[in-house]
C-alpha cells in the first residue's frame, strides 16, 4: 500500500521548530495532521482533542510536533505565555525511551537537546527540550509538586486505551488543572477507544458526578487503517495453555516451535520477513526466545520492560540492510506501545498480563489471562503495517471469542492504595470531584484509604498528612515507602533502600526467592542491575533525608544480615508475615492475615519458618501445596522480627470456649491469624459466661433444648407477637439470641460454671420474657387447651415459631363434636382454630375451620365410610342433635 502525500498545513504551523513534512513522510497519520491542528487553533490556547488511529500510523511521532509548532506559533507576540514544551505520557519506560528516541533521530538532533524523555531513574533533557516523554507516574509526581505545570503548555496522553490507572487519574487531575489554566492543551490518544466518552471527558462535558455539565465535548480526530491483507491461522496446542503455576511449559514449547516453523516456512517460500511474538510475561520472553534460537537461524531478540536502552534500540530500529530475518518474542509492550519495524509475521499467545485484586484473601498482583479481543487484532494489525502479513494464533476461535471485548480497566481491579495517597495529596479524597473515566469501586477504595490510615498518611477527613506527601514523593506502594522510611535505621539506610528497591521492581524472583534475586542484583547478574542500583541510590537519598526508625525501637538487635529483607518487607505488609503451617509439608504457610498459601515447587524458601510475603496471588487452578494460593516473593525472617515488624498485630487474650457441656479456656499470643503460644488456663466467670453466649450464638438455643413446656409456652408467644405485635416478645432464635443477657442470664452463669445444659429448662426463663400486665390475659388469648362439646379438654397444637401462616390445631375425636356450629377463635377472634377430626382410630377423617359447613356437607360422605368399619361408635344421620361424647355406644 504506498503512502499517502502530506497534507499541507497552516502555513504558522508548518514554520514552527519541527520539519513536520520530513519527520511525516510515509507516516499514514500524515493526512490527519491538518485536521487536528485545525481544531486546536480554532480552540485557542487552551484546545483539547482525541485522537483515534491504529498502532503504526505514525500518531505518536507525529502529533507531538505537531502541538509543539502550535504551541510556538501561538507563542509569537505573547512574551508571558507559558513555555510550549509539550509532555507526551507512555505507558512503559522502554516506550517512552524509544518514542524519544525516534522522534529526536527523524529530527536530526541529539537526543536530550529538542527530544528528551524522563523515566524512573532515568531522564536525557535539557533547558531547550521541546517535547518531554515520561511515563504516567512521573506526570502524576510531578503535578503533586506543581499542580499548576507551570513550565508546560501541552499534555498528550498516549494509549489511553490501555486504561492503565496512573493514564486514568491523569485524565482527572489535569481536567482540573485546565480549569486554573486557560493556556493548557490537552490531547488523549489511542488506537482504539471510546472516543465520545473521552472526548466528553477531556473537553468538559462531564462532571464529577457523571452528568454533563454544559461543556462541548473535544474535538475527535481519526486516521483510517493503513493495514494491508491480513491471513489469519488458528493453531491451537494440544493441551491448556495455563495451570496452576501460570503458563505450562507445554504451551511456551508450542508457542515457539509454531514461531519458529512459521518463519522458517515462509522464508522457504521466498519471502524475508521479521517475525513478532506475542507472550505474556519477561520469563516468558526469555523461555521462549531461547526455545526459538535452538531451531532457527534467525536472530532472535527479546522485547519487555527489563531489557537495556542499548537492546531496545536493536529491537524497534529494524533489520540493518542485508542483515538476517529476525524474530522478535515480545511481551504486550509491542501491541500498541512500539512500533517494531519489518514485522509481516506475528505469533500469538493470546494471553496477557494483567493487575487483580482479591479482597476476600488481601492479595494483589499481576495475574495471567486471556488477552481481549481488541488486544488481539492489534497484535494481528503489526503484521499488516508494511505489506500483506499473516498472524497465527496459538489458541482456537472458540477461546478468541469467549475473550472479553476490551482490556479491563485497571482502577476496576487493581489495589488503590498508591492511587488513593495520590488522590488525597490532590485534595480529592477517593477521586471526589473529580472526571474519571471509572469510579473506584467503593469498597476498593474505602480498603485503600484504610491502609493509608494505619501508615499515618491521611488525615480523618481523608487528605493527606505530611507524611502521606512525603510517601507520595518515594516511587513505590506507600507501603513500602512507609517501610524505607521506618526500617532504615534498623536495617540501615543502604540495606532498606535495596529491599524497598528489590519489591517495586519488576523483576521476578526466582523461586519466589527475593534474597537468591537481590544475590544477583547486587552482584550484577540480572538483567535489570543497572536500573535496580538507580533505583537503590535515589531511595537511599531519599531515606536519608527523611526521619525514620519508628519501629526499630522494638527490636532488641538488629536484624541479622539473613533476616534483613525480610524485615523491611514485612514493614511494608505486616498482613503478610507468614509462619509454616506445622505437620503440613515444608512449603505450606498461614498468613498473618488468615489467608493460607503455598512456595512454587522446588523453592529454596521451602521450610523455613517464617517468611515475609511480598506478592501472594490465588492460584489458577490447584497449587501443588492445596492452598489455593501461591506465594509469588518473599523473604527469610527470624520470630523476633516478625513481631517487631508486625507488632501492631500481636494480641494476648483468653480464648475460652464452650463445648461438649463445659467451659475451657486457653491463654492465646497471637500475630494477627498465627497462634504463637497456646496455654490452659481457668476461665473467669464472665469470660465463661461469653464463651457459652457464643456457641449459643454459633449453635442456637438448641444446643440447651427445649423441652415440652418451654416449647409450647414459646409457640404461643410466637403466635401473639405475630398477630398483635409489641409488647409481646419476638421469641424467634435471632431475637432471643439478641437478649440472651436480659432472660437467660442466670443459666448462663450455671452453665459457665459447669451445669450440664440437661438440667436446663428454658421455660422459666422465657417467662421472664412475659410483658405485664399484658401476660395475665395469656390463658384467655393462647390457652393451652380447648373445651370441646364432649366435656374433654383438648390440648392446642400451636405453629411452629418460624411458621409465618401457621395455624393452631385442634386434633379430636369426631364424635366429641357433635352439634358444634361455631368455629372458636384465638386472639381476640384474631385466628380460627384449625380442627383436624379423628376416627375412633384417631386418624384424620376431615381438616376444617368451618364446623357448620362441614356437618351440612362433607360429614355424610365419612358417615357412609366410617360406619361400617367402627359399628360401635355413634355415626348419626343428624350431628346436630345428636349428643356429643367421647365414648363408644355400649358405655353411653
Amino acid at each position: 500500500m504506498p503512502s499517502s502525500p502530506f497534507v499541507p498545513l497552516d502555513p504558522a504551523v508548518a514554520r514552527g521548530p519541527f520539519d513536520l513534512g520530513a519527520i511525516g513522510a510515509g507516516l499514514t497519520f500524515a493526512e490527519s495532521l491538518a485536521e487536528l491542528a485545525a481544531a486546536l487553533l480554532a480552540a485557542g490556547p487552551a484546545g483539547t482533542a482525541v485522537v483515534q488511529a491504529p498502532p503504526g500510523t505514525g500518531k505518536t511521532t507525529l502529533v507531538p510536533p505537531l502541538l509543539a509548532n502550535i504551541g510556538s506559533a501561538m507563542k509569537e507576540g505573547r512574551d508571558n505565555a507559558a513555555a510550549p514544551r509539550v509532555v507526551v505520557t507512555q505507558p512503559r519506560r522502554v516506550a517512552a525511551r524509544s518514542a524519544a528516541r525516534r522522534l529526536a533521530a527523524l529530527d536530526g538532533s541529539r537526543l536530550g537537546d529538542r527530544v528528551g524523555y524522563t523515566v524512573r531513574g532515568e531522564r536525557q533533557t535539557g533547558p531547550g527540550t521541546l517535547i518531554e516523554f515520561v511515563t504516567p507516574g512521573i506526570l502524576l509526581r510531578r503535578l503533586l509538586a506543581d499542580p499548576g505545570l507551570e513550565t508546560t503548555g501541552v499534555v498528550i496522553l498516549d494509549e489511553v486505551h490501555e486504561r492503565g490507572l496512573e493514564t486514568d487519574l491523569l485524565v482527572g487531575l489535569l481536567g482540573e488543572v485546565r480549569q486554573l489554566r486557560g493556556d493548557l492543551t490537552l490531547v488523549a490518544m489511542s488506537a482504539t477507544l471510546d472516543a465520545p466518552r473521552f472526548a466528553a471527558l477531556i473537553g468538559g462535558g462531564i462532571g464529577a458526578g457523571g452528568e454533563p455539565d454544559g461543556g462541548g465535548p473535544a474535538p475527535v480526530v481519526d486516521c483510517p487503517s493503513a493495514l494491508y491483507p491480513l491471513d489469519v491461522e488458528w493453531a491451537p496446542a494440544a493441551g491448556a495453555r495455563l495451570d496452576h503455576r501460570g503458563v505450562t511449559r507445554a504451551f511456551l514449547d508450542h508457542v515457539a516451535d509454531t514461531a519458529a516453523a512459521s518463519h522458517a516456512k515462509a522464508c522457504a517460500s521466498g519471502q524475508d520477513l521479521d517475525a513478532l511474538v506475542f507472550v505474556p510475561g519477561a520469563w516468558e520472553v526469555s523461555y521462549v526466545a531461547a526455545r526459538i534460537r535452538g531451531r532457527t537461524g534467525a536472530e532472535v531478540l527479546e522485547l519487555h520492560g527489563q531489557i537495556g536502552p542499548a537492546e531496545q534500540d536493536r529491537v524497534v530500529s529494524g533489520r540493518e540492510p542485508g542483515g538476517p530475518a529476525r524474530i522478535i518474542v515480545s511481551t504486550g509492550l509491542a501491541e500498541s506501545s512500539l512500533t517494531v519495524p519489518g514485522v509481516r509475521l506475528v505469533i500469538d499467545s493470546g494471553l496477557s498480563r494483567e493487575p487483580r485484586r482479591d479482597a476476600s484473601r488481601g492479595m494483589s498482583g499481576l495475574v495471567t489471562v486471556s488477552c481481549s479481543r481488541a488486544s488481539a487484532e492489534q497484535r494481528a494489525g503489526r503484521a499488516a503495517r508494511q505489506g500483506p502479513g499473516k498472524v497465527v494464533r496459538c489458541y482456537d476461535q472458540k477461546t478468541f471469542g469467549a475473550a472479553p471485548a476490551h482490556q479491563t480497566p485497571e482502577i476496576v481491579v487493581a489495589d488503590l492504595t498508591a492511587a488513593a495517597l495520590i488522590l488525597a495529596c490532590w485534595g480529592s479524597p477517593g477521586g471526589q470531584g473529580l472526571a474519571l473515566p471509572d469510579a473506584p469501586p467503593r469498597a476498593a477504595m474505602a480498603e485503600a484509604v484504610e491502609v493509608l490510615r494505619e501508615l499515618g498518611a491521611v488525615q480523618p477527613d481523608g487528605l493527606a498528612t505530611d507524611l502521606g506527601r512525603t510517601l507520595a514523593r518515594v516511587p513505590a506502594d506507600p507501603r513500602l515507602a512507609r517501610a524505607l522510611l521506618d526500617g532504615a535505621a534498623a536495617v540501615g539506610h543502604r540495606t532498606a533502600a535495596e529491599a524497598v528497591a528489590l519489591v517495586a521492581g519488576d523483576q521476578r524472583a526466582p523461586g519466589a526467592d527475593l534474597t537468591r534475586l537481590l544475590a544477583g542484583l547486587r552482584t550484577g547478574g540480572e538483567l535489570a542491575s543497572r536500573r535496580w542500583n538507580e533505583d537503590v541510590r535515589r531511595m537511599e537519598a531519599i531515606a536519608r533525608q527523611e526521619k525514620s526508625g519508628v519501629v526499630a525501637a522494638s527490636l532488641a538487635a538488629p536484624p541479622a544480615p539473613a533476616a534483613a529483607v525480610g524485615f523491611v518487607v514485612a514493614l511494608a505488609f505486616p498482613d503478610r508475615v507468614a509462619r509454616r503451617v506445622s505437620g503440613e509439608g515444608p512449603e505450606r504457610y498461614l498468613l498473618s492475615s488468615g489467608t493460607r498459601a503455598g512456595l512454587p515447587a522446588g523453592s529454596s524458601l521451602s521450610g523455613h519458618e517464617w517468611l515475609a510475603v511480598a506478592e501472594v496471588s490465588r492460584a489458577q487452578g490447584r497449587d501443588a501445596a492445596g492452598t489455593g494460593a501461591v506465594i509469588r516473593s518473599a523473604a527469610p525472617l527470624t520470630a523476633d522480627t516478625a513481631e517487631a515488624a508486625a507488632g501492631q498485630l500481636l494480641t494476648d487474650t483468653v480464648e475460652a470456649r464452650f463445648s461438649q457441656g463445659r467451659v475451657t479456656a486457653r491463654r492465646e499470643r497471637r500475630l494477627g491469624a498465627i497462634v504463637l503460644s497456646s496455654t490452659p488456663v481457668r476461665p473467669s466467670a464472665a469470660e465463661g459466661r461469653a464463651a457459652v453466649a457464643l456457641a449459643l450464638e454459633q449453635e442456637g438455643l438448641g444446643m440447651i433444648g427445649w423441652s415440652p413446656a418451654a416449647d409450647a409456652l414459646r409457640r404461643r408467644l410466637a403466635l401473639l407477637h405475630r398477630e398483635l405485635g409489641s409488647p409481646w416478645p419476638d421469641v424467634s432464635d435471632p431475637a432471643l439470641l439478641a437478649r440472651l443477657q436480659e432472660w437467660l442470664e442466670p443459666e448462663l452463669d450455671r452453665l459457665a460454671g459447669g451445669a450440664a445444659t440437661s438440667g436446663i429448662d428454658l421455660a422459666d426463663p422465657l417467662r421472664r420474657l412475659l410483658p405485664w400486665p399484658e401476660a395475665s390475659r395469656l390463658g384467655e388469648l393462647v390457652p393451652e387447651r380447648l373445651e370441646v362439646p364432649s366435656g374433654s379438654w383438648v390440648k392446642i397444637d400451636y405453629p411452629d415459631v418460624d411458621d409465618d401462616g401457621g395455624r393452631p390445631v385442634v386434633a379430636v375425636k369426631l364424635q366429641e363434636c357433635f352439634g358444634w356450629d361455631q368455629t372458636p377463635r384465638l386472639v381476640r377472634g384474631r385466628v380460627p382454630v384449625l380442627f383436624h377430626l379423628l376416627s375412633p382410630a384417631r386418624r384424620p377423617l376431615a381438616v376444617t375451620d368451618d364446623l357448620a359447613s362441614f356437618w351440612s356437607g362433607p360429614y355424610a360422605q365419612v358417615r357412609a365410610e366410617m360406619r361400617g368399619r367402627y359399628p360401635r361408635h355413634p355415626w348419626p344421620e343428624d350431628p346436630w342433635t345428636a349428643p356429643a361424647t367421647a365414648r363408644t355406644k355400649g358405655r353411653m
